[in-house]
């Protein structure tokens, strides 16, 4: 899953949130710098990314887009299956997309100097371009697609994953639907462990 999925799977714990957004920027052990309810937001992360990968559902996401892209496929179908739950956002949350943003940015801010360096190297752009927002829209994930591919100096040919997300979105829609309703549950249940 990409960002917006990690914060809203750590529910209303704050130190979770940061700890489930900042993961991808946390290698191995290095976790142990940040305090305990962060940490349980990394492994949170850790573990949400291990059920995905191996879900069968999010293989076959996976597969529709892998004779085009490749090893990317799957990290395309991450910021697609974003895209649905910032789009029917409504349906998972009483606070407004917009309000839930705003104030996780201010999180972010709040807690910078515990950020690992790379996040703090993009949350200028994530907040300019407003990246969680435009998940919700097409255009918005043509625009986040774009920047992955400049990232991987136009190797992925991500920009061009769109067409495949309106030409199949009835078909990514009902897989994210059924995928992350599992995916709620066995969040839920490795919160209670962690």
């Amino acid at each position: 899953m990409n960002f917006l999925a990690h914060i809203y799977l750590s529910g209303d714990d704050d130190e979770l949130k940061i700890g489930n957004f900042i993961a991808d920027s946390v290698k191995g052990k290095k976790f142990s710098q940040f305090p305990n309810q962060v940490q349980k937001g990394i492994t949170l992360h850790r573990k949400i990314d291990s059920y995905t990968d191996s879900h069968p559902i999010v293989r076959e996401s996976v597969l529709r887009l892998f004779p085009k892209y490749g090893h990317y496929s799957s990290v395309i179908v991450d910021i697609l299956y974003d895209h649905f739950l910032a789009a029917y956002w409504n349906e998972f949350s009483n606070t407004p997309l917009e309000i839930y943003v705003a104030d996780f940015y201010k999180l972010l801010e709040t807690n910078y100097e515990i950020l690992p360096k790379r996040v703090q190297d993009f949350l200028p752009y994530m907040f300019r371009d407003n990246w969680l927002l435009s998940y919700a829209t097409i255009p918005g994930i043509g625009r986040i697609l774009y920047q992955m591919n400049h990232r991987t100096k136009n190797r992925s040919k991500m920009n061009f994953a769109v067409i495949e997300l309106e030409k199949y979105y009835s078909d990514f829609e009902k897989e994210f639907r059924t995928f992350f309703e599992e995916l709620e549950l066995f969040t839920k249940n490795e919160m209670r462990t962690l």
